[in-house]
């Protein structure tokens, strides 16, 4: 088959080097890629966003499968571009995509059909949003209704800074059109998790656990990031709630998409929160996690395409899937004063020589090439993925090599994993 994998980031780079070692796949091309994907495929250089030009070199290249990685172009619309050409793809139409594009979309559902998640309204009124705020306990999340590229979600600790959220939204537009309306709803404590599903439409088939670390800084300090690294499996998973989030959130959700004419196809990441009331839904993601896809493909044993296909072709009902027992965690090494401003063009040395087999792996995530330099490109670098019998062994692995790394102007978090192993 020939395959084009759709984004540039470390999760794309992990479902490269999944797909590289299927024997299904003749040719792999990326767009646009990094300087990693390189190694494993050919990266063209169409921008995710470009739908138009992917469709044509789709079409141009005769090719058999396309992977889309990134939640902009499903939430534009790519996958239906690429059904009308009668090109199969993996990830939902732009309709069920709703999931991750709209917040307020999300909470109705869950509303409609007893999905929990927490007490909300949605306005695109400030005003209305104001007199919200006078019956809340603090803190309360403020969200933009649309994709904010990971920046539109503020936890206010006061009143004050819940009002100037709004504000900021509604009033000076800082999201633009993603902004024109907000999900105000309230904070929930507990412990997140991330949970993944293949689903075909009708059929969702659960895969293995993980958890992700969004601050910047270790302790869980500092402002959210898009993922500062991820470990699987996640202790906190255990089998008798994994069922309870398929009985009560994934499977109400599928069959809500399929009553409404838009089923879901792709993978189901569910951002949930462990609360003394049971699991609850903080948000739906049409994509795989980023770093969290990074730990799934080190963990899985079986050929990743035939799962992406079966999903793609509505054939999951009887499909199963086998994963290593041994643990696997991933470091984020991003460029310092991320996820503020940061300098591109730093020189990465030291890579050489670090990954083989499969206890570690360099995910490139914001890198590309200058001769034979390799140069930072980005907020987020590279993903330090190791494996080991357990989290504390795959942690030791990965520091152990980003020991070996000279790269003076990128930073990481040195607690990666630190719930599993207290």
């Amino acid at each position: 088959m020939r395959i084009l994998v759709v984004g540039s980031g470390g999760r794309e780079h992990a479902l490269c080097w999944a797909i590289a070692a299927s024997p299904l796949c003749e040719q792999l091309y990326c767009a646009p890629g990094n300087a990693g994907i390189a190694e494993q495929a050919e990266c063209v250089a169409i921008a995710a966003a470009d739908i138009d030009g992917l469709v044509a070199f789709a079409r141009d290249q005769t090719i058999d499968f396309v992977v889309i990685g990134p939640e902009a172009p499903l939430v534009a619309g790519l996958a239906d571009r690429l059904a009308a050409a009668e090109i199969p793809a993996f990830g939902p139409s732009a309709a069920a995509a709703r999931l991750e594009g709209s917040k307020g979309f999300v909470k109705d559902l869950c509303a409609a059909h007893n999905i929990p998640t927490a007490a909300y309204i949605r306005t695109d009124d400030p005003d209305i949003a104001a007199n919200w705020l006078a019956g809340q306990d603090y803190p309360v999340v403020i969200k933009a209704d649309g994709l904010a590229a990971g920046k539109g979600v503020t936890i206010a600790e006061t009143k004050q800074q819940a009002i100037a959220a709004i504000d900021e939204a509604l009033r000076d537009r800082r999201f633009g059109d993603a902004g024109a309306e907000l999900v105000l709803e309230e904070f929930l404590p507990g412990e997140e998790l991330s949970f993944f599903a293949l689903v075909d439409g009708r059929t969702a088939l659960p895969l293995i656990g993980a958890q992700d670390h969004k601050r910047a800084h270790d302790g869980d300090t500092g402002p959210n990031t898009g993922g500062m690294g991820a470990y699987s499996p996640a202790p906190a998973l255990t089998p008798a709630l994994e069922t309870e989030i398929m009985e009560r959130i994934i499977q109400p959700t599928v069959r809500a998409m399929a009553a409404a004419g838009c089923p879901y196809r792709g993978v189901l990441y569910a951002g949930l929160i462990l609360t003394a009331d049971g699991p609850q839904l903080l948000e739906y993601n049409v994509r795989f996690g980023d770093p969290e896809c990074q730990v799934l493909m080190m963990r899985l044993m079986s050929d990743i395409l035939p799962a992406l296909i079966a999903t793609s072709d509505g054939m999951l009902e009887n499909f199963h899937l086998r994963w290593r027992d041994q643990a696997a965690l991933t470091v984020v090494m991003a460029a310092k004063g991320y996820p503020g401003d940061y300098r591109k063009g730093t020189e990465i040395k030291g890579l050489s020589g670090l990954a083989g087999g499969d206890d570690l792996q360099i995910f490139h995530a914001g890198t590309r090439r200058q001769g034979d330099r390799l140069l930072a490109n980005g907020g987020r670098v590279l993903n330090i993925t190791a494996q080991g019998a357990s989290i504390a062994e795959a942690q030791r692995k990965a520091y152990a090599a980003i020991d070996r790394i000279d790269w003076p102007e990128g930073f990481c978090r040195r607690d990666i994993g630190w719930r599993a192993l207290s």
